[in-house]
């Protein structure tokens, strides 16, 4: 009979040991694509009415996988060590109402909103069913990673979105003032002229909304300026937010091998932590051996 515990395991991201893991994990992330790819076939319509009979059997089977997927992930969350609570109803409800206990949700609420009738409008419900592209966070830290990052260096870059805020309320003022009279319509308040604001700031530059003036023109120029700096103080931000990360998760993993070896050798437990700790940052075999045996070296270790 299958434990709790077995299915917490099957269901969590596979250490790459555990092969009955990883096939699930494969089974659903590929399930999860080919569900995006129909979602996005059932918007053209010729396809849609050609193969209306396949997509719904295909609906019907995925939506049946999720759901049971979400059933079985929150009758085995009480074991997870990564839900917060602590009695079984608490990790739960840690679970229903945790990020990817969300997606994990919307991913299949929209079929049962179409099945009784809860909504008559099915563009929105095929547009919901995207959200099953976040069930990818199962297996990928990325947008964990990019959270983590931007929360480390928060300061930073709550610092830098104050500077473009500033920017884009000079900009939008200064032009509502200098092209207000020349194009009324355009320019009618300081709100309308956020767009251009915005558009300009972003080096996005749509041009449906262009100064005329030779005043107007001079405050465009200096917030295109301006825009690219803003722009690159950001991404210089964020990536120098994931650098600190890795150099902060290889430290701990270059602390943990160093602590482990303090007795001159490594024991199956502490192998174990190391390669638990190896998959959960994201740190390749190799540059992990690499580790490992210059902290040997540091220990004279033979």
């Amino acid at each position: 009979m299958i434990t709790q515990q077995r299915v917490m395991e099957i269901l969590n991201k596979g250490s790459g040991q555990d092969r009955t893991s990883l096939i699930c994990d494969r089974f659903l992330a590929t399930l999860i694509i080919l569900n995006l790819v129909c979602i996005c076939l059932e918007s053209v319509q010729t396809i849609a009415l050609q193969y209306a009979t396949a997509l719904l059997y295909f609906e019907i089977f995925s939506v049946s996988v999720f759901s049971v997927e979400y059933v079985l992930r929150l009758w085995s969350s009480p074991l997870n060590p990564h839900l917060k609570g602590k009695t079984a109803n608490q990790r739960r409800f840690t679970y229903i109402t945790s990020f990817t206990g969300i997606i994990d949700l919307l991913a299949i609420l929209p079929t049962f909103l179409a099945v009784f009738g809860a909504t008559t409008d099915l563009r929105w419900l095929r547009t919901l069913r995207l959200a099953r592209l976040l069930k990818l966070s199962h297996y990928s830290s990325a947008l964990e990673d990019l959270f983590s990052a931007v929360y480390q260096e928060r300061r930073s870059f709550l610092a830098a979105m104050y500077i473009m805020s500033i920017a884009l309320f000079m900009a939008s003022a200064l032009m509502y003032l200098a092209e207000n009279t020349a194009q009324p319509e355009k320019f009618s308040s300081i709100p309308q002229a956020m767009w251009w604001a915005v558009v300009t700031l972003t080096t996005v530059g749509y041009g449906d909304v262009t100064p005329i003036t030779p005043l107007g023109k001079i405050i465009g120029a200096l917030t295109a300026i301006s825009g690219i700096c803003a722009a690159a103080l950001l991404t210089g931000i964020v990536a120098s937010a994931f650098a600190n990360q890795m150099a902060r998760r290889q430290a701990i993993f270059e602390a943990e091998v160093t602590t482990a070896l303090h007795d001159g050798e490594i024991s199956k437990d502490e192998a174990s932590t190391i390669e638990m700790l190896r998959n959960e940052f994201k740190i390749t075999e190799e540059h992990a051996l690499a580790i490992i045996q210059l902290a040997k070296e540091n220990h004279d270790i033979k």
